[in-house]
């Protein structure tokens, strides 16, 4: 992808939503990819979400906790308006998304697809997201983020957080 241009880049631009672009390098070997970009860029993990596609009663559904926590799928299925989830296939995910595994944002999919955001990202002023490919984060106000994303906010983080 050319320059830092990302379709969710580009919704904020559009819709005028104040945002800052955090890239880093992004180390090929790192599997974690919410937490290197919480060390790379000196943030606290509970400030820094990531974006975990699931599979809700068979329909896809984004989860954004923070990444000091996991996603627990019994939360979001609730949330979600649903009785069972479980993780959704890596392809899937990155086809509805329009999005790799480990760059999926919360924003600009290629499929509109419900979001559940962690009620623990109220608790900040901003915080960081990713932008649509490893190693490009967005900071945001929570309350953008969730208007933008058209989301639900639920506590659906499990551990790592209070």
């Amino acid at each position: 992808m050319a320059g830092k241009g990302t379709p969710a880049t580009a919704l904020l631009v559009k819709q005028k939503v104040a945002h800052q672009v955090h890239e880093y390098a992004h180390d090929p070997r790192s599997t974690s990819y919410g937490t290197e970009a919480s060390e790379v860029l000196g943030l606290p993990a509970e400030r820094v979400f990531k974006t975990l596609v699931a599979e809700v009663d068979g329909n896809l559904t984004i989860g954004v906790v923070p990444v000091a926590g996991q996603l627990d799928l019994k939360a979001l299925a609730a949330a979600a308006g649903g009785k069972k989830a479980k993780m959704a296939d890596v392809t899937a995910a990155e086809r509805a998304t329009g999005y790799v595994a480990g760059g999926i944002s919360p924003l600009g999919h290629r499929k509109r697809l419900p979001v559940v955001i962690d009620s623990s990202a109220t608790g900040f002023d901003t915080i960081f997201c990713s932008a649509g490919r490893r190693g490009l984060e967005i900071e945001v106000a929570p309350a953008d983020l969730v208007k933008l994303a058209q989301a639900t906010v639920a506590p659906i983080a499990a551990g790592g957080h209070s």
